[in-house]
């Protein structure tokens, strides 16, 4: 499988773990309907080639109810074919008519509504129309995909020659060669699209189907990735599952589903290994001591039956912080007695390892003394919440940005409601900071490209030199940020031009209002709509072909074809992650004119920068 390689496994073992049905993911019903409608829906956050944004929004438009529409657009959301996308849909729903230059033609393109989508399809034209051997119409693939000039021609004139032999005009012919050509250029191999779209509708099957297991399995997959998890959380709360935090007594070592008899709707457990500082021997000893002789009864069971050394320190408070224990203790009661707590799990380790008998032992079937601990206040909610993100990568049990919007009120725009706004609309908007990743301008200035999310949702602030110098220490992970924007959508994606900011406490939220709005802005707009990054013209240099550590100044980037913007949204991160000295410039070919475009990253050239762009954009890059 070639979709997380074990999560087909974690999926199917957990159905059958809480089910009592085995899968067999290659026997399953290939017309089954809440498949479908999950397709239809765009509800497809998790399946296999179908979770971007693009992708749901077409599938909304297409309504697919079978597989060939699956197969297609696989194939046909990618660079190039995409704009052919509309007329597959309009074809579907017959609201476009195919037009066939040749009757030949239509039992080729019928099943894909007249659009030339795949590679066998070219083939198929070149031998019903021209005549070709199977040898033949390769070779005229192949001339077609890497637009050879000399050996393009050569096929053309084979190609007519081939149509005329065949009773079919020569001028008719020359339609027909024009039309398949841009197609196969960029067309997908048949073949490699029926199996990606049948592991999406696999995929598909089990989110559809065991909802709460695949979202398990799902998490598991991607705990190392807390970006992603906080994806596939938020999706969870879409369908109506539960994500709880880690839990002594239910969590194994990774996401679980909740036994259905302890809860009363669907519920996903975080598992041990997911909260920092507890590693995987602990956590194993926390579970076989759990299996061999129950579940735990309180904390001081717990301190008596797990002595192992790696229940330290840093692994307990970790534990607690991260709500383990919540349902005995208040976290921060527990944290306050550590001492107490450390010392008397010593105490039991220690006598046990001596052979020594409890001085409590046989008086009234008490074998160890009480845990006795000292009072202590109940913890606030925004520190429990900071505390799970510390822990755990992200917020679990609520956003801390709600308490903030209470005062708030209509104050601020929700981040979710930021699609139904207009671009260059100026905005308020308020959350935490997620990240944020600094960048040198052009003229070796800093900016900033921070994540900000509210209890809605998400977006980026771009933070523009001026305003970052004013405002550098309002940038902070997990600070509480009141901003104040323009909307852009530039690249079709949402993101806001940062004017004005300043960093939020829950002491007299009204007060900091009235200041924040009596703030003069610091707007600055970006040049050619570009963030700053300017666009020039110039001679396009030396092309990059070596390792990147011996690579000439400039860095250029030469664009094979048109990037989709998950792929630019991807090569942006990926230059981030590198910064340094080097200029990076994007060449383009615009009629045949080479056009570089000086952008704002500075990169340093290193092999792992080369690695990485090699890995991700392979035949559309070049170096």
């Amino acid at each position: 499988m070639l979709f997380r390689s074990n999560y087909y496994r974690i999926a199917i073992r957990i159905i059958k773990a809480t089910k009592g049905i085995d899968i067999d993911i290659n026997n399953i019903p290939l017309d089954d309907e809440k498949s479908f409608k999950l397709f239809q829906d765009g509800e497809t956050t998790g399946v296999f080639q179908f979770e971007s944004s693009g992708m749901k929004r077409y599938l909304k438009d297409l309504k697919p109810n079978n597989l060939e529409d699956i197969i297609a657009m696989v194939a046909l959301y990618r660079p190039g074919p995409m704009e052919w996308i509309p007329d597959y849909i309009a074809g579907k729903h017959g609201v476009k008519k195919p037009q066939y230059l040749h009757p030949k033609l239509e039992p080729i393109l019928s099943k894909t509504y007249g659009v030339a989508i795949y590679q066998e399809q070219v083939v198929q034209i070149a031998r019903s129309l021209a005549g070709f051997t199977m040898g033949q119409a390769d070779v005229l693939r192949k001339a077609m995909g890497k637009k050879i000039v000399k050996l393009l021609a050569e096929q053309k004139e084979k190609f007519i020659a081939g149509c005329i032999e065949n009773g079919i005009d020569g001028a008719l012919a020359d339609k027909v060669f024009s039309f398949i050509e841009p197609f196969a250029g960029y067309g997908f191999n048949r073949s490699h699209a029926a199996c990606y779209a049948m592991v999406a509708y696999q995929t598909a099957y089990l989110k559809a189907n065991y909802p709460t297991a695949f979202m398990a399995a799902l998490l598991a997959a991607d705990q190392q990735n807390s970006d992603r998890v906080a994806i596939e959380i938020e999706e969870c709360r879409h369908m109506g599952i539960e994500v709880c935090q880690p839990d002594i007594n239910q969590s194994f070592d990774s996401f679980t589903v909740v036994d259905e008899k302890l809860v009363d709707h669907p519920t996903i457990r975080f598992g041990l290994l997911a909260i920092k500082n507890v590693g995987e021997h602990i956590a194993q000893v926390i579970k076989d001591v759990r299996k061999t002789n129950g579940q735990y009864k309180d904390m001081a069971d717990f301190l008596q039956r797990v002595t192992d050394k790696d229940l330290n320190r840093k692994s307990l408070e970790s534990l607690i912080k991260a709500g383990a224990f919540d349902q005995w203790l208040d976290r921060q009661q527990l944290l306050q007695n550590i001492e107490i707590i450390l010392k008397y799990n010593k105490d039991i380790n220690q006598n046990r390892l001596s052979g020594q008998n409890s001085l409590f032992a046989g008086i009234g079937g008490i074998e160890h003394p009480p845990l006795q601990l000292s009072p202590a206040p109940i913890v606030d909610r925004q520190t429990k919440l900071a505390w799970e993100r510390e822990l755990l990568g992200l917020y679990i049990t609520e956003h801390p940005f709600v308490d903030y919007r209470k005062q708030l009120e209509t104050a601020v725009t929700p981040i979710r409601d930021l699609v139904k706004l207009s671009n260059e609309q100026t905005v308020i908007i308020g959350g935490m900071v997620a990240s944020s990743k600094k960048i040198m301008t052009r003229a070796n200035q800093s900016m900033l490209f921070v994540k900000l999310e509210d209890d809605t949702s998400n977006t980026e602030v771009i933070v523009f030199p001026t305003l970052l110098a004013a405002t550098a220490d309002v940038w902070r992970d997990g600070q509480a940020v009141l901003c104040q924007g323009t909307i852009s959508d530039k690249d079709n994606e949402r993101k806001i031009l940062a004017e004005k900011a300043i960093y939020l406490t829950l002491d007299n939220l009204p007060d900091q209002l009235a200041a924040f709005k009596e703030l003069p802005g610091a707007k600055k707009r970006a040049r050619n709509g570009n963030w700053g990054i300017k666009e020039e013209t110039r001679s396009s240099g030396p092309v990059i072909t070596g390792p990147v550590n011996s690579l000439p100044e400039p860095l250029n980037l030469i664009l094979n074809g048109e990037l989709n913007q998950e792929e630019l949204v991807s090569l942006k991160e990926i230059l981030l992650q590198y910064p340094g000295n080097s200029q990076v410039f994007l060449e383009i070919n615009l009629n045949s004119d080479k056009k570089l475009i000086a952008t704002g990253f500075q990169v340093n050239r290193q092999p792992k920068l080369w690695t990485d762009l090699m890995a991700k954009f392979a035949g559309k890059v070049k170096f």
